[in-house]
């Protein structure tokens, strides 16, 4: 792992403040790009976008071409690890992800922890292949989904809007659960350690879903196996720096960045502005916040939101960036004036 002292996001990430922050945005390669349609199209399916190291750097490189991000974040997709361990999933059009569910401990003897990287390796090549062709300025950003959010699509087996099953299994079998977020969280770490090998600079690790657990199994299942992974990644590379995104857990946010060890975190639309300064930005570097709605709409409504979150968070170290990823109907021309104003043009 080489770490470069003069890159923008990595100097926030140590913790220096800097006149023009720097930006990057989740989703950032994606359906609103007609070129990202059109290499999709030439890949004939998402999972195979995912599992063509040419192609999906392609995709990771094409929002760079156009907007001159200060971070390339690896194309890929959170439900690669289950995809790997052996779980049936596919991706339909209007659906999202599905896949076959496991909804108790028997269930994991299938899992197969041995054959991940086989299958995984595609991924390993692709960052590899990145972290010679994107801009020398800019930095690699590899990621995994947590835990905690993985495993609730494992066992919903697609989006949910009530979680029913896999709250059910906490409460109900907690031991049980423990297993499958162990498995998670082991085979988690190896597939990002196996990314920073391959010349990823910084790590992302998503807890989408982390909102939607209650407050008092929000450290068992969400902070604590993060912490896990961190501390593993950390006792190969003890400088890495580690993003932690914990969608939607408010005030609890304090807890899992003093906890899990994150370098910085990112916040998502909901977060308040000025409590995140003062209580948040106080203990680590913060990226966020923008509404991603906010990038579809444009216009005046935006400009003065970006002007908010700058004149709020940049007088300590910041970098810019959605509350959420990008949607497939932003217009690529609003990400282009986003750009312009935070480089104050």
């Amino acid at each position: 792992m080489s770490v470069s002292q003069t890159k923008p996001l990595l100097k926030s990430l140590r913790g220096e403040t800097q006149a023009t922050p720097p930006f990057w945005l989740m989703r950032q390669a994606g359906r609103y790009l007609p070129e990202y349609r059109a290499t999709r199209e030439q890949a004939g399916s998402f999972l195979d976008l995912c599992y063509s190291p040419e192609l999906a750097e392609e995709v990771t490189l094409q929002p760079l071409r156009r907007y001159g991000m200060d971070a390339a974040i690896l194309f890929a997709d959170i439900l690669l690890i289950p995809h790997a361990l052996g779980q049936p999933l596919s991706y339909r059009e209007g659906e999202g992800p599905v896949l076959d569910p496991v909804r108790s401990a028997a269930g994991l003897a299938k899992f197969d922890l041995g054959r991940i990287h086989d299958t995984l390796a595609p991924v390993y090549e692709t960052v590899s292949r990145l972290s010679s062709s994107i801009p020398k300025d800019c930095t690699l950003i590899g990621f995994a989904g947590a835990p905690w959010t993985v495993a609730s699509y494992m066992v919903e087996g697609r989006g949910s809007k009530d979680y029913t099953h896999i709250k059910r299994w906490i409460f109900k079998d907690p031991e049980g659960f423990a297993a499958l977020i162990d498995i998670l969280v082991a085979s988690t770490t190896d597939y990002l350690l196996r990314q920073v090998e391959a010349g990823a600079e910084v790590i992302q690790i998503f807890d989408t879903w982390a909102g939607v657990l209650p407050d008092d199994e929000f450290r068992k299942w969400s902070i604590e196996p993060t912490r896990r992974i961190v501390d593993g990644l950390r006792a190969r590379y003890p400088a890495l720096p580690v993003i932690g995104f914990p969608r939607g857990v408010g005030a609890n946010i304090i807890d899992y960045v003093k906890e899990t060890g994150v370098t910085a975190v990112s916040l998502d639309t909901g977060t308040p502005l000025a409590w995140a300064a003062r209580e948040v930005q106080s203990l680590v570097p913060v990226q966020g916040n923008l509404d991603p709605l906010l990038l579809v709409e444009g216009g005046a409504a935006m400009e003065r939101r970006i002007a908010e979150i700058i004149a709020t968070f940049g007088d300590k170290p910041f970098i810019f960036n959605l509350g959420h990823g990008i949607t497939p109907q932003t217009p690529p021309e609003n990400v282009a004036r986003l750009a312009e104003l935070i480089r104050g043009k």
